[in-house]
């Protein structure tokens, strides 16, 4: 029987075709995300760690622009000689930016212009795809990873600006989801021991800090087979969870008082003074009592474990009960709609490790023992805020489809929670 080998140009042929489509694929979506925002929805900035959804629609276009078509396309010319400055955003080997906290002043180029922009490059990306080298091809890549982390920030974006409007508009209309407020009961999951190997190996696209794969040691431990959900949050409420400076860390214990928390973002009160709602992308819905609690802080996070007797899992310790799981199920995103937690099903072993929230561990975000951010400029992309933040994993319902894995590191300081971000329980054993 013949065996048919392909060469290296039709196996270079072959990726780049099937690049093509995911690059496609990847830029629709993102235009479908914004597709009910008005100019003022995709210009204004509701805080300094949000940007506007018109800045994520051409700053994912700046990236092709730049590390691929400026680098790679003979003859190529920008777009607009101004759009370097105005969406570049942490780049210091590409050049001057404007600062992140203004880019809500940016009321012009108009949506309808950046939307211009976006055609233009998608155009120029589909005409060199199949004629620039296997190294350019590898940041297409990237940048369709990139990409699909901006989709994830552009919704939690548009969701903080709008909750901050008297009213509450949503940008879909409301799911029809029967809620349950019945949870799954907890079980605890005896997770591996000893010797375990984590971070990224094999085929497939991981960011460098997934590397490199190496060997770490676990203690005895177990696992929650689920989410913390609403209802044990309001438990905690009401037993005096944001009140008792002993459940707190003392720069999470600076934060409530400060900022003067009392609930997860977005809950909303009733006549009566309890806790009963949720601003959602698609407007204020009742609190589902078994549904995973979203929007809160690692101090947060930290604080519950610790009022449960419990703590949250390592880095490590979610990774390696993830590994063996299909990280392509779960609650994601799939297309434009609203997104959020459902409750937990009910099966056996670890329930909701991919999807729905992402999920704060005990883990700071450092590099792993052997990391060497890449060379140029995309080493910019992730080595460099490794301090003061902690690492989540698993994705969230606002995460696209494909885009975790168990590897996956996700991060954020300690105080921030406009993201999708939860928790779920650990404990020694």
């Amino acid at each position: 029987m013949a065996i048919e080998i392909m060469t290296i140009d039709e196996a270079k042929d072959n990726t780049a075709e099937l690049l093509s489509t995911r690059f496609s694929h990847v830029r629709a979506l993102s235009v479908a995300l914004t597709s009910n925002l008005s100019d003022a929805d995709a210009t204004a900035q509701s805080m300094p760690d949000a940007s506007p959804a018109k800045w994520h629609l051409a700053h994912t276009t700046w990236f092709f622009e730049t590390f691929v078509l400026s680098d790679f396309a003979l003859g190529y010319r920008l777009y607009d000689q101004r759009f370097p400055f105005l969406f570049n955003s942490y780049y210091e080997t590409k050049g001057a930016r404007i600062g992140r906290a203004a880019r809500g002043l940016m009321t012009r180029p108009s949506l309808e212009e950046v939307l211009a922009y976006r055609c233009h490059v998608d155009e120029a990306m589909h005409n060199v795809m199949h004629r620039i080298p296997s190294q350019a091809l590898e940041l297409v890549s990237l940048g369709c990873h990139h990409e699909e982390q901006h989709q994830e920030l552009l919704l939690t974006d548009i969701l903080h600006l709008f909750a901050q409007n008297p009213l509450a508009p949503a940008l879909w209309p409301p799911a029809k989801i029967k809620q349950t407020n019945i949870p799954l009961p907890v079980q605890w999951v005896e997770g591996r021991r000893g010797a375990v190997d984590i971070g990224h190996s094999g085929n497939g696209f991981a960011f460098d800090c997934e590397t490199p794969h190496h060997t770490t040691w676990l203690t005895p431990h177990a696992l929650a087979n689920r989410l913390v959900t609403n209802g044990e949050w309001i438990t905690f409420i009401e037993a005096g969870g944001y009140t008792a400076a002993g459940h707190w860390l003392s720069d999470g214990w600076d934060w409530v008082k400060h900022n003067a928390i009392e609930a997860p973002l977005y809950w909303r009160r009733n006549d009566a003074g309890a806790w009963a709602f949720q601003f959602g992308l698609d407007g204020v819905a009742a609190l589902d009592l078994a549904a995973p609690v979203r929007h809160i802080s690692f101090y947060e996070a930290d604080a519950f474990a610790r009022w449960a007797g419990a703590r949250l899992p390592t880095e490590a310790e979610w990774e390696s009960g993830a590994q063996a799981l299909d990280n392509g199920k779960g609650n994601f995103l799939d297309q434009p709609g609203p997104a959020r937690p459902f409750p937990a099903e009910a099966s056996c072993g670890l329930n909701q490790m991919f999807g729905d929230v992402w999920e704060w561990t005990g883990s700071a975000y450092l590099a792993y023992p052997g990391f060497r951010p890449a060379p140029g400029a995309v080493g910019e992309y992730n080595g460099k805020f490794m301090s003061g933040q902690f690492v989540l994993k698993g994705g969230s319902c606002a995460t696209p489809r494909g885009h975790a894995r168990a590897s996956y590191r996700n991060f954020f300081h300690p105080h921030q929670r406009w993201q999708f971000t939860g928790v779920r329980l650990a404990k020694d054993i």
